[in-house]
């Protein structure tokens, strides 16, 4: 029956579908780097989420302030500020201190845990310069 084959084909799922998102893919360690538990964990206090939105609520509480101070023409412009410096960055391997994000935040003059234990998540991990390059550009 010519009529039941070509319907089993039209629902078939081709097999380069099935290689790219099936379940016994490879995890792939250059891009995605090692799996951790850690990572899908939940946080473990309940102000582990407030500490890490910290800024974020800071900066829309600073915004309001502007908002009702001075206008919405003030939160605005320091938005499209924040934007044009989260934009220039060095290339990826290299750190980055974002010292004029800092100076738009009014962070320049004071002294954090950052500052003299540094930042966990900015560790000083040093890749290959082309490798990063080539994946940040979408060769690899």
């Amino acid at each position: 029956n010519s009529r039941g084959t070509t319907s089993l084909l039209k629902d078939s799922i081709s097999f380069t579908e099935v290689a790219a998102s099936g379940l016994f893919e490879g995890h792939d360690l250059l891009r995605r780097g090692f799996t951790s538990v850690k990572n899908e964990l939940l946080p473990s206090h309940p102000l582990e989420l407030t500490e890490k939105n910290f800024q974020l609520n800071q900066d829309k509480t600073n915004f309001a302030t502007l908002r009702n101070i001075q206008g919405i023409h003030a939160p605005l412009k320091l938005q499209m500020e924040f934007r044009a410096v989260k934009q220039v960055q060095r290339l990826p391997f290299l750190h980055s201190s974002n010292m004029a994000m800092d100076i738009l935040r009014g962070n320049d003059e004071s002294i954090g845990f950052e500052d003299i234990l540094n930042d966990p998540s900015q560790s000083e991990i040093m890749g290959e310069p082309h490798m990063m390059m080539e994946h940040k550009l979408g060769l690899l």
